[in-house]
């Protein structure tokens, strides 16, 4: 659907529960630029072949792919499109680094994870089917796209729009969003969405406290005038400073949660399954549920709320 003049969000499907996300088409002058592209698998390529269709656009006429960042939702279709187009992918530097650790990695990096997972108290059987679901994700990126770097601060243009490149880690080490200050227009990504929030996760490859990343990028975001957000999942967001302060308020809440779960002391999976239920979870949502109680938790290490001894937090 068009969703400002010239711009196309295009809802992509994906292949468990999140359901959807967006990918968005600018035009380009004479062609477009595309901002993410989904994950590589039959449903999610003909989705963009019909949505090309439907634009009238011919692979040809797209000039170049942007992604927000390396996640598998947003980077895996890079590579085909531009196999399609020839159009060149640019990608933040801390995010080529994160393709470079985790989906190049492969095997390397989904033993690092099991192993993170079971430091922190996970049962050997839950890691090893978290192993299996992230190697059957990283099926879905290939096949990897040549990236070129694109800069926090850099100055954007795409046809008549003049974007600010503006990072904002937290959902990812180097997770981009891109401004329009003159049409107070912003692509935000999964920096910040409305129907559900942001998975922040520690994973062993990333950086130590992305909570902290997070919530100051939240204070980066809310020094822009927004009219209009476009994210990666869910509805457009409208009345972005309440969102803002929704997300924030989430994020106190759910610390406040993981103290007090922590009790005499507690290692990180006993907490995972004492705040989310993991017992109905797929083992790919399980993972990340495991990731943001460890990010949580050594938020408030950090903080000095708790205290960290050979994988047990206790209070403080």
């Amino acid at each position: 659907m068009q969703v400002a003049e010239g711009i196309f969000q295009v809802q992509l499907p994906l292949p468990f529960p999140l359901r959807i996300v967006h990918s968005y088409v600018l035009r380009d002058g004479d062609g477009w630029t595309i901002i993410d592209t989904g994950i590589n698998y039959s449903a999610g390529r003909a989705a963009w072949q019909a949505a090309l269709a439907e634009l009238k656009i011919a692979p040809q006429a797209i000039r170049r792919i942007i992604l927000t960042h390396a996640h598998p939702d947003h980077y895996g279709m890079a590579g085909w499109l531009a196999e399609q187009s020839s159009a060149p992918v640019q990608l933040a530097p801390l995010e080529q680094e994160f393709v470079r650790t985790v989906w190049h990695a492969g095997a390397a990096n989904e033993q690092a994870i099991v192993d993170f997972f079971q430091a922190h108290g996970m049962p050997s059987e839950l890691a090893e089917q978290v192993r299996h679901s992230t190697a059957e994700t990283r099926a879905m990126t290939l096949p990897w796209p040549a990236t070129s770097v694109i800069e926090p601060g850099e100055s954007l243009q795409i046809g008549a729009r003049r974007f600010r490149v503006i990072a904002t880690p937290g959902h990812s080490d180097q997770h981009l969003v891109f401004y329009c200050a003159e049409e107070r227009l912003l692509l935000c990504g999964d920096a910040v969405l409305i129907k559900i929030t942001p998975n922040i996760s520690l994973w062993p490859h990333g950086r130590p406290d992305p909570l902290a990343d997070y919530l100051q990028s939240l204070d980066r975001l809310a020094a822009l005038p927004v009219d209009l957000a476009l994210p990666g999942h869910g509805p457009l967001i409208r009345a972005f400073g309440e969102r803002l302060t929704e997300l924030r308020a989430h994020h106190h809440e759910r610390l406040e949660i993981m103290e007090q779960m922590t009790g005499g002391g507690a290692a990180a999976f006993s907490i995972c399954t004492a705040v989310f239920p993991t017992s109905a979870l797929s083992p790919h949502q399980l993972r990340f549920a495991m990731a943001e109680t460890l990010a949580h938790i050594e938020y408030l290490v950090g903080v000095g709320r708790l205290a960290r001894d050979s994988g047990i937090y206790r209070r403080l």
